[in-house]
């Protein structure tokens, strides 16, 4: 038998170990899922560096607690950096939540510069992702994502609404 075989026999008999091991620890069917089929991953990997590799269930049952491990790490930094931007969150009300007022739109994108006008225009009107963005102004994706950024800040100084009215001004 090649490795090839070798591996696909030790799945059939190992993924009810790896899958039952994993779901009893997750907090959801779908990540004991996802974390089974990484540790399988990790076995295929294993195998096609070192071909002599024997991988056995139990190399795939430790192989899926660091999996764990990890998939509890990043959720748990996930969880503090959520918590961090919730307490920092200003719970203003931000005007540009709400519809614009298109003559007050229109005129606060003449006032832009060229390059300011038509990032927005092909970000927010065309709906391009900032990818595709970036290919049409021959520019970095990183770049545009500032542009972007100077764009949007430019376009709230000229498009500004009256508190009590509500009106654009």
């Amino acid at each position: 038998m090649n490795a090839a075989t070798d591996l696909l026999a030790l799945y059939d008999r190992a993924l009810p170990e790896v899958y039952g091991y994993l779901v009893r620890r997750c907090d959801s069917a779908a990540t004991a899922e996802d974390l089974t089929a990484e540790t399988f991953m990790a076995a295929v990997r294993a195998v096609q560096t070192d071909a002599g590799k024997q991988i056995e269930v139990g190399w795939l049952i430790g192989t899926a607690r660091h999996k764990l491990v990890d998939h509890w790490r990043r959720s748990g930094r996930q969880r503090d950096a959520l918590a961090e931007l919730w307490d920092e969150h200003d719970m203003a009300v931000d005007p540009f939540d709400s519809p614009l007022a298109v003559d007050a739109a229109h005129a606060a994108l003449a006032a832009l510069a060229p390059v300011h006008r038509s990032v927005l225009t092909l970000r927010y009107c065309d709906d391009l992702p900032v990818g595709e963005v970036a290919a049409v102004i021959g520019r970095t994706v990183h770049a545009t994502e500032a542009l972007l950024t100077r764009a949007k800040a430019a376009f709230r100084t000229h498009y500004t609404l009256d508190a009590p009215s509500g009106e654009a001004r």
